[in-house]
């Protein structure tokens, strides 16, 4: 412990970059909480279709989570050695990709919606749902990866603050839309689609007017872009892991009841909600671990990464405690039908149970991106995938275990990462320095 006061950053610092980072994380997975809350009153069918596609939608960020992290990790390293207008830079390139792969994708999201949506459903009246949601929703896509990349480049250079206005801006007004347009405008689940793209037009402007104001220039540079492309291959392949084990469990859900992928529903948005307020400390850690490398501060760095599991171990612990307390309560927040309800219990206790796991790997994961450590974790990932979520989960189908066969598989998945990120920290290969990996 004393090594790690003596190596590491004031708490203060830490702190200072995670709580704002925190907003940012929780602000989106905490606007779709509210947006299942007033779905969910709709009925089971309608919170079907937003539980479909939404996870159809999260994929988008899920798979593309180069644009912040990779941005990141790259622009702390320029930052930390001293070089502001080149990681800017970084942001720039960034925003550039964000904007033709998000075109690309609304243009394929339209075409494909209905077939996806099938695929996934196995039921006609839940995949209609889910295509009328979700064919709105994707107007949004090149503002969320825009947003995405604006958050990577401040976090780099570490304004924790001006991201956190930006997306509350968005959410807090799309929040309030919703429960207007689904109830009072009568457009039902469709409105809740509508909210969601205001705040995705709201954020992406601001962020594109704060890249704006740096005055470097905004002139494409395919080299640039070239380089992000390289580690956000790693991430990319690594976010297909999630994507397979996420969108696998939600086809397994719907294949077993409408009411078990609305419990479902419930349960994973609050898992993902608790995930990335668990991630704030390591989203400082990616600004805090790479700026050292990139000063050639390598005993800072390690430093900081024993700070980060350590903080992590802690707010896994109290999620754990205050989610298990709440269990009898929480979930009548999400839904009144009956059927939901008895089926929340087959997943509650697994969720309950992983958050000190999840403290400890998210944590680790922080500390890893910001090193650029990105070939590591995407192999790790794979592996704890093909491994341990994925059979379970089609197992899982073949014998009936509905919520109960998913979430024991997500616990073997995140037990199994746990035990790589642990022997990737204790090693220090990740520890690299240098303005540039």
């Amino acid at each position: 412990m004393l090594s790690v006061q003596m190596t590491g950053v004031p708490a203060k610092q830490v702190f200072g970059l995670a709580i704002p980072a925190l907003g940012v994380l929780c602000a989106e997975p905490l606007y779709v909480l509210v947006d299942t809350a007033v779905v969910g009153h709709l009925g089971a069918l309608p919170l079907a279709g937003l539980a479909l596609g939404g996870v159809v939608l999260s994929q988008i960020s899920t798979q593309l989570t180069f644009l912040s992290y990779g941005t990141t990790a790259r622009t702390a390293r320029l930052h930390g050695a001293g070089r502001r207008a080149e990681a800017v830079s970084e942001g720039v390139q960034a925003t550039w990709l964000a904007i033709l792969v998000g075109l690309v994708l609304l243009a394929a999201g339209q075409l494909l919606a209905g077939p996806i949506a099938r695929a996934l459903a196995g039921n006609d009246e839940i995949a209609g749902a889910a295509v009328s949601w979700l064919r709105i929703a994707l107007c949004g896509a090149p503002l969320i990866l825009v947003t995405m990349a604006g958050n990577g480049w401040m976090r780099g250079v570490q304004d924790a603050v001006r991201p956190l206005r930006y997306v509350l801006a968005g959410n807090g007004i799309s929040a309030v839309l919703c429960p207007l347009l689904v109830y009072v405008a009568g457009w039902g689940l469709e409105g809740s689609a509508v909210a969601n793209l205001v705040a995705q037009v709201i954020s992406a402007s601001m962020f594109l007017r704060a890249l704006l104001a740096e005055r470097v220039s905004l002139r494409p540079h395919p080299a640039v872009m070239r380089a992000q492309l390289g580690m956000g291959r790693d991430l990319v392949l690594r976010s297909l892991a999630f994507q397979a084990c996420f969108v696998s469990a939600a086809a397994v859900a719907a294949r077993t009841s409408a009411a078990a992928v609305g419990a479902h529903q419930i349960v994973l948005q609050l898992w993902t909600f608790l995930s990335l307020v668990l991630d704030s400390v390591a989203i400082a850690a990616q600004s805090l671990v790479g700026a050292a490398l990139g000063g050639g501060e390598q005993r800072r760095a390690k430093g900081v990464a024993a700070q980060i599991t350590l903080y992590g171990l802690i707010f896994g612990c109290v999620l754990c405690a205050v989610f298990a307390a709440a269990s009898g309560v929480l979930p009548h927040a999400f839904t009144s039908d009956p059927g939901v309800l008895g089926e929340v219990p087959h997943a509650w206790w697994f969720f309950v149970a992983l958050q000190p796991v999840a403290g400890v790997v998210f944590a680790l994961d922080g500390v890893l991106l910001g090193a650029g450590d990105a070939a590591f974790l995407r192999t790790a990932t794979l592996a704890s995938a093909a491994i341990g979520f994925l059979p379970l989960i089609w197992i899982s189908l073949a014998f009936g275990w509905g919520l109960t066969g998913i979430w024991t598989g997500l616990s073997l998945f995140m037990a199994l990462r746990l035990a790589t990120v642990l022997a990737r920290w204790r090693s220090g290969h990740w520890a690299v320095p240098g303005a540039v990996r």
